[in-house]
């Protein structure tokens, strides 16, 4: 069987206007597995609420991170697609789970090349419901009902995978070069915390109480606050970095459920208040730039930095398009081609 891989990030507006925004959040937002409600109320919450307000918003947003190119977001998943398949003898698709360009297009593209069997790569290091397994179930009911004569396998998150954590690494400490800090902050995609609860095949370890997390349980392997704690441990260790400068938080929270704490925007708050004048910043749950990195961070997150006291303020890009990364890509790919171990 001719074997293939299909790329999967999470998608972007086609423009930075309200007009193609409203569709590609819609699509987003009315996704069971990002806001889990009672598909009435979600009906009720988007389109009665959110999408009357949001889209003009956050074309304002785009608009501010907008390439020339394009989407920040699709651009570099394009230039990371193409690096990938230059290393390697097989067919390397790409894929949204959201807007255009979505993952039917990329297995469509896949079959026209003779692909039969698919690795199927999520770009997101870490297990959530609403990044991860959106994407392996969209994948898996587009295969069955467009392409059910093609075989699926799917990457495993990847967030404590050696080669991951080096590459990771070194992407951070030459982002690091030259740059006095006072601390530097993981900060990761927040989720509602009852995400955590319902991904817990225990359905009794998560308790997000401070202590579960470090014990070891079965639940890690779907637990996004562990993963993403785990990321920060690793890299913290494998650089060196002193752990009183080190912490993670949570970003890009949305209505008024209890979310992953702490808040990014309220640590940088915190950090300042506390003395804290020079702060890198890492958003390790994204492997590519995008509205939450490029715009909440790099341009908002400095603003409210600066305004609470600090001075200097360093966004540490995502992997992108870097070499290193798009290598360890092809290597993972090649392990499967071999029936060898994938990242876990």
């Amino acid at each position: 069987m001719k074997k293939g891989v299909l790329l999967v990030n999470l998608g972007s507006p086609d423009s930075p206007t309200a007009k193609d925004v409203r569709p590609y959040l819609d699509e987003f937002l009315m996704d069971e597995r990002v806001i889990d409600v009672n598909p009435i109320l979600r009906n009720i919450l988007v389109r009665g609420i959110i999408l009357n307000t949001r889209p003009k918003k956050s074309a304002k947003a785009y608009a501010k991170i907008w390439w020339e190119e394009g989407s920040p977001l699709i651009v570099i998943s394009k230039r990371f697609q193409k690096k990938v398949q230059q290393l390697l003898d097989i067919p390397v698709s790409l894929g949204m789970r959201y807007g255009s360009g979505n993952i039917k297009e990329g297995l469509q593209d896949l079959k026209n090349q003779g692909v039969e069997d698919v690795l199927l790569v999520p770009l997101y290091p870490h297990y959530a419901m609403s990044s991860y397994e959106t994407v392996v179930v969209k994948a898996m009911e587009d295969q069955k009902k467009y392409f059910p004569e093609m075989k699926m396998s799917v990457m495993p998150a990847f967030y404590e995978n050696p080669d991951y954590i080096k590459v990771l690494s070194t992407s951070i400490a030459e982002g690091l070069k030259g740059f006095e800090y006072d601390h530097v902050l993981f900060s990761y995609h927040g989720i509602p915390e009852r995400h955590i609860r319902k991904s817990d095949p225990t359905k009794s370890h998560c308790k997000i109480d401070g202590n579960c997390c470090s014990a070891n349980s079965v639940a890690h392997t779907k637990c996004y606050r562990h993963q993403c704690f785990e990321t920060t441990a690793l890299v913290r260790n494998y650089l060196g970095l002193p752990s009183d400068k080190v912490s993670s938080s949570f970003q890009s929270r949305l209505g008024s459920d209890p979310w992953l704490r702490p808040f990014t925007d309220k640590e940088f708050e915190r950090l300042a208040e506390e003395g804290k004048t020079r702060l890198a910043v890492i958003t390790p749950a994204f492997v590519s730039d995008c509205l939450e990195t490029l715009e909440e961070i790099a341009m908002e997150g400095e603003e409210e930095f600066k305004e609470a006291g600090g001075q200097s303020f360093k966004h540490i890009p995502c992997l992108n398009d870097r070499d290193d990364w798009a290598e360890l890509m092809a290597e993972w790919v090649v392990q499967w081609q071999e029936k060898a171990m994938m990242p876990a």
